[in-house]
């Protein structure tokens, strides 16, 4: 596992700001153990200091991964989470959407979710901002983009796109390979 340059610490730390803000720091400063993000094959892992020294052990071709995984980067060189890092957005996130049962599944496969599927969003919530997802009983289904504010959810009609999607848990069972 090789430490990120400097330039893909701040593409990480960026992306992250988007959906954690101050939070992030959260992830960084832990009581329990040092936490560290570390790239192996373009993939980007969060994982503690200990497990780090235990994984070092064995030989890289045969590591598959080790930590959680919180994102890839491109070809093109740009960072994009992976829903596997769900689990820490969810319980750190700064704005956070609510669907209705009859969105879910229209998400999780996919699609956007439109003011018809909305549930509640937290208040102050600016256009871009990244968002996480929940049912009706606070399980996290995945991310994205806030596509409006708070208010203007408020006036859009009903088949507006208020959240676009960018992960979901349902990319567990659409893109199996691609996750290891």
């Amino acid at each position: 596992f090789l430490p990120l340059t400097e330039e893909e610490t701040r593409q990480v730390f960026e992306k992250l700001q988007k959906y954690l803000g101050h939070n992030m720091t959260q992830l960084i400063d832990r009581q329990d153990h040092t936490h560290v993000f570390r790239l192996h094959k373009d993939r980007v892992y969060y994982m503690s200091e200990h497990l780090l020294k235990k994984a070092e052990c064995i030989a890289r071709k045969n590591l598959i991964c080790c930590g959680t995984q919180f994102g890839k980067f491109t070809h093109t060189r740009k960072f994009r989470l992976t829903i596997t890092c769900l689990d820490y957005l969810a319980r750190l996130a700064r704005y956070k959407v609510w669907v209705k049962s009859n969105g879910e599944q229209s998400f999780l496969y996919g699609n956007h979710i439109v003011k018809a599927h909305l549930r509640r969003m937290t208040e102050d919530t600016p256009q871009n901002a990244g968002v996480v997802i929940f049912s009706e009983g606070d399980v996290p289904l995945g991310f994205g983009a806030a596509a409006r504010t708070t208010d203007g959810c408020r006036t859009a009609g009903t088949e507006q796109i208020v959240v676009y999607h960018q992960a979901d848990i349902g990319e567990y069972l659409r893109e199996e390979a691609d996750l290891v």
